[in-house]
């Protein structure tokens, strides 16, 4: 009997279980990696002119004589004492037929070589000019904008038509150039964005340039679409910017939920406009209507 029990005792090696080589493990595949779903394609760029169901709430076809409307133009004159925002030179009058006025049905904005010496805000300028803006008097969120207008041309102009965010603080508020132009480089029209992610003095402004060769010897329809989704700029129906609203709530990369003003000018010199040619002037944009639509 002892030596059956030593037998039955080296058959189950006295512990318990088998004598087989225990089996391989069994591989795990790997957790298939999470899937981030692509993000939605931006829409695309529209075509060109005034969407079919807008209509037509506000506007100015410069039929009446002399100064711009009073009761849709304010004349911007803030910073003629202490200098121009970009190291313009110009003095922007207020209310002077010699800069601004309507005849002929057009709104001309005159730039001249002159010191106004005598006015109280006088800051040693040597140029004047005008810049006309809708703030205080209306402003929009989300519209259809267009602007007929022949542009001046000559080394050191810069007429600009623009938006700026009504709030008044600036890049925060929002910037949109419907069109710039300088003499340095005629015939090149500029579309921009300003926002307080995207600006110059970041140097992270969203610009896009299109070519109209003659801007300053024919009238052209300078156009903003702007949405809820995008902000699109042309000319001629024709668009050629495009910036989209991201939709990630940031308001430093789309402050354009709000209300901006209009402005039309025309700057002389500075960090985009260059050297002045004296010899060019007296220098005009002409402006043959503004229109605004709405849905």
């Amino acid at each position: 009997m002892p030596i059956i029990v030593a037998g039955l005792c080296a058959l189950s090696a006295c512990g318990g279980g088998s004598a087989a080589s225990p089996a391989a493990p069994v591989p795990v595949p790997p957790a298939p990696a999470p899937v981030t779903p692509a993000p939605p394609a931006p829409p695309a760029m529209p075509a060109g002119g005034v969407p079919a169901s807008w209509r037509l709430v506000w506007s100015d076809e410069f039929d009446v004589a002399g100064l711009p409307d009073p009761a849709k133009w304010d004349y911007d004159t803030s910073r003629n004492k202490q200098g121009w925002h970009n190291n313009e030179l110009q003095y922007y009058s207020r209310a002077r037929l010699d800069n601004s006025r309507v005849a002929d049905g057009k709104l001309v904005i005159t730039a001249l070589k002159e010191k106004l010496t005598g006015a109280a805000d006088y800051g040693g300028q040597s140029y004047t000019s005008a810049r006309l803006f809708t703030r205080g008097k209306i402003d929009w969120t989300y519209g259809y904008f267009e602007i007929r207008a022949k542009l001046p041309c000559g080394l050191g102009t810069w007429p600009a038509i623009w938006t700026l965010g009504s709030k008044g603080a600036w890049p925060a508020d929002g910037e949109i150039d419907i069109m710039e132009h300088v003499g340095k480089t005629p015939g090149q029209v500029l579309g921009s964005v300003h926002t307080g992610a995207y600006n110059w003095p970041m140097n992270t402004q969203k610009t896009v340039t299109t070519t109209v060769a003659d801007a300053c010897d024919a009238f052209h329809n300078y156009q903003l679409r702007w949405d809820a989704e995008q902000v699109v700029i042309g000319v001629d129906n024709r668009n050629f910017f495009q910036f989209v609203n991201p939709k990630d709530g940031d308001n430093a990369k789309w402050p354009f939920s709000n209300p901006q003003y209009l402005l039309l000018n025309v700057a002389l010199g500075g960090d985009l406009g260059g050297p002045v040619d004296d010899a060019i002037f007296p220098v005009q944009m002409e402006v043959e209507y503004v229109r605004v639509y709405q849905p």
